[in-house]
């Protein structure tokens, strides 16, 4: 079992990054909401959950135990597959899903593409106990990095669409972002896009 990776940024992806350890690239898929903050070039660590099916090994990272508790607790639910549960991490973090769960907020979750009203209620009853004991997060800033390129936002609506939106939506939310943030990195532009649709 790989509990967790420390290594150097090789390349961050709309869905997923490349890890090198000791020599070796891990792929690990993970949510907007850590993508975002992995930087090329840097040094990060993921907590790491190891999905093992007769075909594959797949690794989904988290930057923190959390956002990995809610990623375990959501895959055990029944229609709740890795693909379903790191698009609902792309829309809430670990905290807002707490929330959700505590409030019985099935309008926000039923706004993840892929969840409809049962799918709603279960996640609920599910995680209304499993995640108790997260607290809120306070609110955080985005800040935009001027150096980086406008990036390409027709690759950001394109994984917006793969994750189920519509184009329409997706081209919407996506320029809504570039309004106001126009250098921000397809990454970024990746997550305050999943929370214009979310929010």
């Amino acid at each position: 079992m790989i509990a967790s990776l420390t290594g150097l940024v090789r390349k961050v992806h709309l869905d997923r990054v490349i890890i090198e350890v000791n020599g070796i690239g891990y792929l690990v898929y993970a949510p907007a909401t850590t993508l975002s903050g992995l930087f090329e070039g840097e040094v990060a660590t993921l907590q790491t959950t190891l999905i093992v099916r007769e075909d594959s090994l797949t690794l989904f990272g988290f930057t923190s135990e959390a956002e990995q508790l809610a990623f375990e607790s959501l895959i055990t639910i029944n229609g709740i597959g890795p693909k379903l549960g790191i698009a609902i991490l792309s829309v809430y973090d670990a905290a807002q899903l707490s929330q959700i769960a505590q409030e019985n907020n099935e309008k926000a979750l039923i706004k993840v593409p892929g969840i409809g009203k049962k799918g709603a209620q279960r996640i609920i009853i599910e995680l209304k106990d499993k995640l108790a004991g997260i607290a809120p997060a306070a609110a955080s800033t985005v800040s935009t990095l001027d150096s980086v390129n406008n990036p390409n936002a027709e690759q950001v609506v394109l994984a917006l669409t793969q994750l189920g939106w519509q184009k329409h939506q997706a081209q919407s939310a996506v320029d809504k972002v570039l309004q106001s943030h126009p250098d921000a990195t397809p990454e970024l532009i990746l997550r305050l896009a999943l929370q214009v649709l979310g929010g």
